[in-house]
């Protein structure tokens, strides 16, 4: 008697999944990841430990943010290059949305003395949640000798030297790749027994499942490709236009590690370079995404917006936003259906994951290097540029602390890491505070 194929869930049954991933995914990379598992490895058993963490650690390596592109991955391997789109969007569409119309609360109203003291509270909260992110991501990545030194000689060469991140990434990779020993305890790629899983017993019934996937993949890969260069090549030499369309894609090459390893970067050419938006309104931007589902890296929609907004306005505003978000993340799709196919035949590779572990080593350090830049400009009014040798680095001055945005800062720590009122709850508590300190005392 010939055994039935196991069945997986309709493309329908899986869009309302990922729809309700995409309208719950708060709290940045972490907590959507651990949702994702939640929904799809422990509860429905759709896919199993193995393979999800298999999909992760090649997320984590590619540009982009890992947590929609992980969410990409699983949809391609369970509907194809349909489900990946509809898993990929959903996960952005909800955020998007969000952001967009806070965008456009912050450019038309953020000069009230009223919305200015809740955004300010979101400012200082930011600084905190940075902290976290760090330490999450240490405790994760850092298990041995060579993963801290790795971590460390990633921060020193962003703050002190000011290397380019590709260099610093890239660096990262090849020591993991040429010592994936060192890197063995990381966890990458440790995936345990799991739950049987609806997926995997489908790839084993049908071994030509995912060759046969791979084509359309390609293609639709090479079509992403081209969607994405289209409006850059349209708009190149057009002011404000042309360099969000070229700026944004730069971003999207760049962006390893997600957003809170690329802010740095795009804090310094946005606010000192393009002159798009103040240091303050990184800061809030920032802040703003925090309080949205779906990736940090949304806050490059408000960086956009605001780019836009100075030179026409709201509807300016909005098609700035739109530009960036479509150039940030139509290569995202590309990445998956280039990259997912051929990655699904190296599940065994000592060598990658260790690649992918050093990565991650040296996106604590860059996480930490961004940690320092928020909290010199969040608690000091004044941050000076020093050389000594062939070092350059800020160095705030003592003198110019603000003394209520280090009082809000303290109170956000204590709501995230002694009270544990998670993201959502820290950021508002914060922001009800620096309202408070701001508007009703009268304060700055």
């Amino acid at each position: 008697m010939t055994e039935t194929p196991p069945s997986l869930p309709s493309l329908a049954e899986a869009t309302r999944v990922w729809a309700r991933i995409g309208l719950l995914s708060f709290g940045g990379p972490a907590a959507q990841i651990a949702l994702m598992h939640r929904e799809v490895v422990e509860e429905r058993r759709w896919i199993s430990n193995a393979r999800f963490l298999h999909a992760l650690n090649f997320c984590m390596l590619l540009p982009g943010p890992e947590a929609q592109q992980l969410a990409t991955y699983l949809g391609w391997l369970m509907h194809g290059v349909r489900g990946g789109l509809v898993a990929g969007l959903l996960f952005i569409l909800p955020g998007v949305a969000v952001m967009l119309a806070l965008s456009i609360i912050y450019a038309t109203l953020g000069n009230v003395p009223l919305v200015a003291a809740l955004f300010f509270g979101l400012k200082c909260a930011v600084l905190v949640l940075v902290v976290e992110a760090l330490l999450r991501v240490a405790r994760k990545a850092l298990h041995g000798t060579l993963p801290w030194v790795v971590a460390g000689a990633a921060f020193v060469a962003l703050f002190a030297f000011n290397l380019p991140f590709p260099v610093v990434v890239v660096a990262a990779a090849l020591i993991g790749y040429a010592a994936p020993q060192a890197f063995a305890a990381s966890g990458h790629g440790k995936a345990g027994d799991g739950p049987p899983a609806l997926l995997d017993a489908a790839i084993a019934a049908d071994p030509d499942r995912i060759p046969r996937m791979a084509r359309r993949a390609r293609t639709a890969g090479l079509v992403a490709l081209a969607l994405w260069m289209w409006p850059v090549a349209m708009l190149m030499g057009t002011p404000v236009w042309g360099d969000i369309a070229w700026f944004f894609s730069k971003m999207a090459v760049v962006t390893f590690g997600g957003a809170y390893a690329v802010l740095a970067y795009v804090a310094q050419e946005a606010v000192e370079n393009y002159q798009w938006l103040s240091a303050a309104d990184m800061l809030a931007g920032l802040g703003l995404a925090e309080t949205t589902p779906g990736p940090l890296i949304l806050v490059l929609q408000f960086v956009g917006f605001l780019a836009a907004w100075k030179e026409g306005g709201v509807m300016a505003g909005i098609a700035g936003s739109m530009l960036a978000v479509w150039v940030t993340f139509a290569p995202c799709f590309a990445w998956i259906f280039l990259g997912a196919p051929f990655v699904e035949q190296l599940h065994a590779q000592p060598r990658l994951k260790g690649a992918l572990a050093g990565v991650t080593a040296a996106v604590v350090g860059v996480i930490a290097n961004l940690a320092l830049w928020f909290a010199m400009r969040v608690v000091f009014a004044r941050v000076d540029s020093v050389s000594l040798g062939p070092m350059t680095f800020d160095v705030p001055d003592p003198l110019s602390m603000i003394p209520d945005a280090a009082a809000l800062s303290a109170l956000a720590a204590v709501c995230l890491f002694v009270l544990k009122l998670g993201v959502v709850r820290t950021l508002a508590v914060t922001a009800g505070a620096g309202f408070a300190a701001r508007s009703l005392l009268g304060a700055g």
